[in-house]
């Protein structure tokens, strides 16, 4: 048999390189088409050349069945399934078939009016570039499973490349499965899926039925290009168009079918199609198949077989894979020929009426139209024999043009089922140079069998409906809008990780930031307080002037260390248990994200922890979360596509009045309803829980915590976090910065590494700790937010975002905002020297009460004026 490559193989000289299957399933044709010259002819992918429909549809099975081994059945039960329009609806909608378990979509060059879209992409060397992707449910694509994508064939890796590119801009995820039936990519072209992958930190599978490259020679555009308007301009006995006295067979009228399509079942995948939905189909095949087979009739009788009038020397069909050894046009000994043509982008109903039909017992082929231009040649080496033009017929928003269906003029056929969908049942289809009449001249027995085309409710599509409008008749009008389906996010970048953001060692925490440290950002702590006092400035828009301790300050603060290293290790130790006896599942691991920056080194060390108790390497990364404003919600959305959100725990230093646990439960909230994403829990975990504000905590003691100290030189460096709209976009991660110039007074590492090493003898403490927390009642009080009310109130402030209770709120007021006055508790002077020392040096009085639930609570200024401090920097009396 005549390989149908060999034609342009031995003028243009073009090679097919690879498997020994290779040159069964793909033939060569030449594109009319300015970027690129030679078309890779599928034998089995049912466009160009018919094929029967049930190595068709096998081939496509088969894929699936090799996606879902490789996914196993929890992973491709969350996957989605994504096929390319035109050439790869039905064998995208096979793989789905054969994985089972995953819904399916494919791209669409069809607009469809109140439908929202929900992305697009390009396909560089096709002659129609613009895919839509339109689902009739606009988080099909939201989740974070794998995405299945399905093509003919993968040939310079372009295509996929700028799908995951705009499909990870918006649906980020970490895992792709891409599918071909041929993988024909040049050596060139190999490692850049693969680069890919690693830039936008996702895991790429590739799965084909057969693998290999086609080999170009220089000037094969050019000379492909040549060839074609040579043929072109040349009588060419492949190019059949208008019905002539040669190819006519009378002009028979086609006769219609009435499907009884099962009404609301999609076409196919252009809006979504479900495995429920294809089970309802392949309920109805049978009967669908007996009313086509009853409108066929006897399409055998008097038909002439062999060389009749219109059946071309030699032609297509009996040279193709799937034939029989030996078969020629004519020879089939198993009752009428049928063709099965499909229409477009409509292949997969098609499909499975054709292999309904074949199962039924008829000898069927199964191909469909196309947009494609492809170069006819009748020669048994060349893989487009025949070439019917016709109009489209089916008004596209692009306008009018020539459509083809190749392989089918002089192919012996006896009788034809031309399945298009209402939309395209137009006059154009029925027109003297209609399709239908094409087929006619050809043909002995044409059916139409019309699907009914499937229009998504509105409910399901984010369609927005605006009565009101007033039509020419003077009737109200109601009119539909497609909005924009939602997006998950922009393509977030990796964390930042040290040395190059931060201090940390890289594998202790992963900053989900941008990087502001060229950005001037700091303003003296007057302007600051006035700006935010006034409502002129959130508090999150600049930073304070990273304070710098003194000699005295700093001794203070390694004594403390000293003295607390191992009260702290105790603490960590105890709220780490909790965590894992409470959250850690089978097959799972928390994830520890703080809230940057206070909460950063307690999340290291509750790693640290972890990791030497128990051997477990816990993901740690650091987002940030501003009062008023809510969490980051681009760094949940990257959680969500990395992680299982169930998984994450978020870990804060301590709390105060509770504001940041409230802030983060109303934050989650609000993400989640405008995502479609569950599964984050509110719950934060502390290393102190003086205010009674959570269940997962260390102690509930307001004690020093070293690491409140200072500021970034005890939280590897970096600022406490940005938000503003000029340095923060929609996309964007929240902001901040790198303090690389204090490198010589960073004590990050060593109040880490001070902790630490007390893990080992606080062991048992914590093993008794754990136990009697698992076992009480830890149903927060919120008696710390009853106390900052009554303070502010007895004090005249009015206000209870300036009072900030506790040992760590207290310490950030004396280093970053201005302060009014501390209160201290009576007895708690054992861990208020730090407080002390600072709030003399600013000219703070400190007020000693009693019933105060707080080793020491800072009040804020309540002046707004700059008059709340005088010309060295220290407070002044309030009037």
């Amino acid at each position: 048999m005549v390989w149908t490559g060999t034609w342009v193989a031995e003028r243009l000289g073009v090679e097919l390189i690879g498997d020994e299957a290779l040159p069964d399933l793909l033939g060569l044709a030449l594109r009319r088409n300015p970027k690129r010259a030679h078309l890779l002819v599928s034998s089995v992918l049912g466009k160009h050349v018919p094929q029967r429909p049930s190595v068709v549809y096998g081939s496509g099975l088969d894929l699936g069945r090799r996606v879902r081994v490789l996914l196993g059945d929890e992973e491709a039960a969350r996957s989605v399934v994504l096929g390319y329009a035109e050439t790869a609806t039905a064998l995208g909608h096979a793989v789905a078939d054969g994985l089972g378990l995953a819904p399916y979509l494919h791209s669409t060059r069809r607009p469809v009016a109140g439908v929202a879209r929900a992305g697009g992409f390009e396909e560089s060397h096709s002659h129609a570039t613009s895919h839509l992707l339109l689902p009739e449910d606009p988080k099909l694509l939201a989740g974070d499973g794998p995405l299945v994508l399905v093509d003919d064939e993968f040939s310079t890796g372009n295509t996929v490349l700028n799908t995951v590119r705009a499909l990870h801009e918006r649906y980020p995820r970490d895992r792709y499965v891409v599918v071909a039936l041929v993988d024909m990519r040049s050596a060139a072209d190999l490692g850049r899926l693969d680069a890919f992958a690693a830039e936008i930190g996702a895991r790429v599978d590739l799965i084909s039925g057969a693998a290999g490259t086609v080999r170009l020679p220089d000037g094969v555009l050019e000379k492909g290009q040549a060839l074609v308007a040579e043929h072109e301009r040349a009588y060419d006995p492949g190019a059949v168009s208008a019905p002539g006295p040669t190819t006519a067979r009378g002009g028979q009228e086609h006769a219609r079918v009435a499907l009884d399509w099962p009404e609301d079942l999609p076409d196919g995948g252009r809006h979504g199609f479900t495995p429920d939905q294809r089970h309802r189909l392949e309920t109805a095949l049978p009967a669908m198949a007996a009313r086509i087979t009853e409108a066929l009739g006897d399409a055998a009788a008097g038909a002439e077989r062999g060389a009749t009038a219109g059946a071309l020397p030699g032609s297509a069909v009996g040279a193709q894979p799937g034939s029989t050894a030996g078969e020629q046009p004519g020879s089939s000994a198993g009752g009428p020929r049928v063709l099965v043509l499909g229409f477009e982008e409509l292949m997969y109903a098609p499909l499975r009426l054709g292999t309904a039909l074949e199962e039924a017992g008829h000898d069927v082929r199964y191909s469909t139209t196309t947009r494609s231009p492809v170069l006819a040649v009748d020669d048994p080496g060349y893989a487009i024999r025949t070439r019917l033009v016709f109009p489209a017929h089916d008004d596209p928003a692009d306008g009018p043009g020539e459509r083809y269906a190749y392989n089918v003029a002089g192919a012996g056929f006896d009788a034809a089922v031309l399945v298009v969908d209402s939309t395209a049942d137009t006059p154009a289809l029925h027109a003297p140079d209609g399709l239908l009449a094409q087929l006619a001249a050809h043909i002995p027995r044409v059916v139409l069998a019309v699907v009914p085309s499937y229009t998504p409710t509105a409910e399901g599509t984010g369609v927005t409906e605006a009565t009101g409008v007033t039509g020419a008749a003077g009737a109200t009008e109601v009119t539909t809008e497609a909005v924009e389906a939602p997006e998950r996010s922009s393509m977030l970048p990796e964390p930042l990780r040290g040395p190059a953001f931060s201090s940390y060692a890289p594998e202790e925490v992963g900053w989900l930031l941008q990087d502001l440290s060229d950005v001037e950002l700091e303003a003296p702590t007057e302007e600051r307080e006035e700006a935010i006092q006034s409502g002129g400035a959130h508090y999150a828009e600049s930073l304070p002037v990273e304070y710098q301790p003194s000699d005295r300050y700093q001794e203070l603060f390694h004594a403390a260390l000293e003295t607390s290293a191992a009260r702290i290790a105790r603490a960590v130790g105890t709220v780490t248990e909790t965590v894992l006896a409470e959250r850690e599942r089978p097959g799972h691991r928390p994830v520890l994200v703080s809230l940057a920056r206070a909460g950063t080194p307690v999340g290291v060390l509750m790693r640290r922890w972890a990791q030497a108790r128990h051997g477990l390497d816990l993901p740690h990364y650091a987002v940030s979360i501003v009062r008023g404003r809510g969490i980051d919600a681009n760094a949940l959305r990257w959680l969500a596509a990395h992680h299982d959100p169930a998984d994450v725990v978020f870990v804060d230093g301590w709390t105060g009045k509770g504001a940041i646990t409230r802030e983060l439960a109303d934050a989650i909230k609000e993400f989640e309803a405008a995502e479609g994403v569950t599964g984050f829990d509110p719950e934060i975990a502390v290393l102190a829980d003086p205010g009674s504000c959570v269940r997962t905590y260390g102690t509930r003691e307001d004690f020093l915590i070293p690491s409140a100290c200072l500021n970034s030189t005890v939280s590897g460096l970096i600022s406490r976090t940005v938000l503003r709209a000029d340095l923060v976009g929609p996309n964007d991660f929240h902001g901040g910065k790198f303090y690389r110039e204090l490198a010589g007074v960073d004590v990050s590492r060593a109040f880490l590494d001070a902790v630490a090493a007390r893990f080992e003898e606080v062991g048992a403490a914590v093993d008794a700790d754990v136990k009697e927390l698992l076992a009480a009642d830890r149903t927060p009080t919120w008696e710390g937010w009853a106390a900052v009310e009554r303070i502010s109130e007895e004090y005249g402030i009015h206000d209870v975002n300036l009072v900030k209770p506790g040992v760590g709120e207290t310490t950030r007021v004396l280093l970053r905002r201005v302060p009014w006055k501390i209160l201290a508790k009576r007895g708690a002077d054992a861990d208020l020297a730090h407080v002390r020392l600072l709030a003399e040096q600013r000219g703070v009085p400190v007020e000693v009460v009693d019933e105060l639930p707080y080793s020491c609570v800072g009040l804020i200024h309540p002046q707004y004026t700059r008059g709340a401090t005088g010309a060295d920097g220290k407070a002044v009396v309030s009037q």
